[in-house]
Parts: C-alpha cells; sequence; structure tokens
C-alpha cells in the first residue's frame, strides 16, 4: 500500500509546476516486480491526471489577479501562450506528459477555459500512454 502511495504523490506532485519524478518511482516499483504492472500504470496514470486537473483549476482562476505584482507571467508571456492554445487547440493537450512544456500547457487549458471533460479525455490519453510505454520499455530492458 505504501508504494502505491508513494506513487500516486510522486505522480500528482510531477504534474503540477512543481519539480518530481514519477517515472523514476514507476520505474524502481516496476523493476522491483512486487505489485501488478496494470496497477502502478494506473495509479501513476491518476495522480498524474490529477495533478494536471489542479494545473486547469489554478489556470482557471489565475486571471483575477493578473494584475497582481505576483502574479507569475507578464502579459507578453501570457499573450503568447493564450495565442499559442488558440492556434493549436485542445489537440495539443496530446503534449501534456512532455517534459516542460506540458504541465505550463495544462495551466493554459485552464486559462482558456477548455472544458473538463476533453481536458480529462485528452490529458489522460496522453499520460497514461506515457507510463504504458515506460512499462514497456522497463520490461524490454529487464
Amino acid at each position: 500500500m505504501i508504494a502505491y502511495i508513494a506513487l500516486f504523490s510522486s505522480a500528482l506532485v510531477a504534474a503540477t509546476i512543481l519539480p518530481m519524478q514519477s517515472e523514476a518511482v514507476l520505474v524502481g516499483l516496476l523493476a522491483a516486480d512486487t505489485h501488478p504492472a496494470s496497477a502502478l500504470i494506473m495509479v501513476a496514470t491518476v495522480g498524474n491526471v490529477l495533478g494536471s486537473v489542479i494545473n486547469w483549476f489554478l489556470g482557471r482562476y489565475l486571471l483575477r489577479f493578473k494584475e497582481s505584482r505576483w502574479f507569475p507571467s507578464s502579459e507578453h508571456q501570457l499573450n503568447r501562450a493564450q495565442n499559442w492554445y488558440r492556434r493549436y487547440g485542445r489537440w495539443s493537450l496530446l503534449g501534456s506528459w512532455l517534459p516542460v512544456v506540458g504541465d505550463p500547457l495544462t495551466v493554459v487549458a485552464g486559462l482558456m477555459r477548455e472544458p473538463l471533460m476533453p481536458f480529462l479525455l485528452l490529458v489522460t490519453i496522453a499520460k497514461g500512454t506515457r507510463y504504458l510505454v515506460l512499462a514497456a520499455l522497463t520490461f524490454a530492458w529487464l
């Protein structure tokens, strides 16, 4: 049970703007071969998607503070991110698994008022596929 909680927590935090590596935790647990791979992939995916939903909520409610001194981006950066999302749209969420750009992308989706259900579907596909591929590579390597 502790392994699942650790994996869920690392996946959740990894999906937010905080630095964390859920992949290393998943690979370690897969290599240990003490838990079913399908359960580990499911837990990692759910945690990571939930972290992205937190980002979506942050984006959704962040704009009301854009005039504050502490706001995390300049007007130019905000406009650039919004224009990028308008150009590529919700399908860009399939890149939410990518390092560096994936987590901010989920915040921008919230800023752009992306409806929650399409957001959940696309982010779950992206992040679940990443963990499936990682598991397959881990088993191929072992």
